[in-house]
């Protein structure tokens, strides 16, 4: 199993939870961290007993964006140098998408650039009160990546959006809540407890049901009314249809909790 040198792993009873650990340089994203980052992607997205994630980082901040001084340090060659950064990056901001599991995001604390858009990808956004929220790429003279102009206008409108990607407004947890951006705003000291009780309760859900509600969200996207019908048609027909869902039906009729991890 692949060793990590920027990101730390731990994986017990469903759930896995990945954690930045660059705390030193803001847990910023640089070529090695970003490739630890799609491979944890990859194996959360390989691995059938993992049916929840937490993402989270070490120290004060969830992630200031990229490793804006190896960027300068690469000379004529940055461009390359982000061209790669941004291959592991996408790819493993697209297997928490297409996963199965869950994908529950803590900010811990400020989230900028790169972490602003890892941070709102969850499927769930918990974040520290201290916490804040900013695009910052123009502030270098870059534009956005890591999925943000996918998912912000879809989140909080395209004006907004506008708003925060040309000027660089920073939000507070409560703005970002108030916005739609995330899920629940919580203590500090609750941060991790309320992730991992989260991440507990989808991890004891439907994982089958869980990974339809993906794909049925991202696929709304871009589909039509007819076609996302037929997705949501075939999607719960094949639910039901499975172990998981003649657990929940069986719980339904005998008046208790289904067991979901044994079907």
């Amino acid at each position: 199993m692949h060793e990590y040198k920027n990101l730390l792993w731990e994986q017990a009873d469903g759930v896995a939870t990945i954690t930045l650990n660059r705390p030193d340089v803001a847990n910023s994203l640089n070529v090695e961290l970003a490739r630890e980052l799609m491979l944890a992607a990859i194996r959360c997205d390989e691995d059938k007993d993992i049916r929840a994630v937490i993402l989270t980082a070490s120290g004060k901040m969830f992630c200031a964006g990229g490793d804006v001084m190896s960027f300068q340090n690469a000379g004529d060659k940055v461009g390359m140098l982000l061209k790669e950064i941004t291959t592991y990056l996408h790819a493993a901001s697209a297997r928490f998408a297409r996963m199965s599991a869950p994908l529950i995001v803590a900010v811990n604390g400020t989230a900028a650039g790169a972490g602003f858009s890892l941070a709102i990808a969850g499927d769930l956004v918990l974040a520290a009160e201290h916490a804040k929220f900013t695009m910052a790429y123009t502030g270098i003279g870059a534009s956005p990546d890591g999925s943000s102009t996918h998912y912000l206008p879809r989140l909080i409108g395209l004006r907004r959006s506008q708003e925060l990607m040309f000027t660089n407004r920073v939000l507070s947890a409560a703005e970002a809540l108030d916005w739609g951006m995330l899920t629940k705003v919580v203590s500090a000291d609750a941060l991790l407890t309320e992730a991992q009780a989260l991440a507990r309760k989808m991890a004891d859900g439907p994982s089958l049901a869980h990974g339809e509600i993906k794909s049925l969200l991202l696929a709304s996207y871009s589909n039509t009314l007819e076609t996302q019908l037929e997705l949501e048609s075939r999607g719960i027909a094949k639910c039901v249809g499975s172990e998981q869902g003649t657990e929940g039906l069986k719980a339904f009729k005998e008046k208790r909790k289904p067991d979901f991890n044994r079907a």
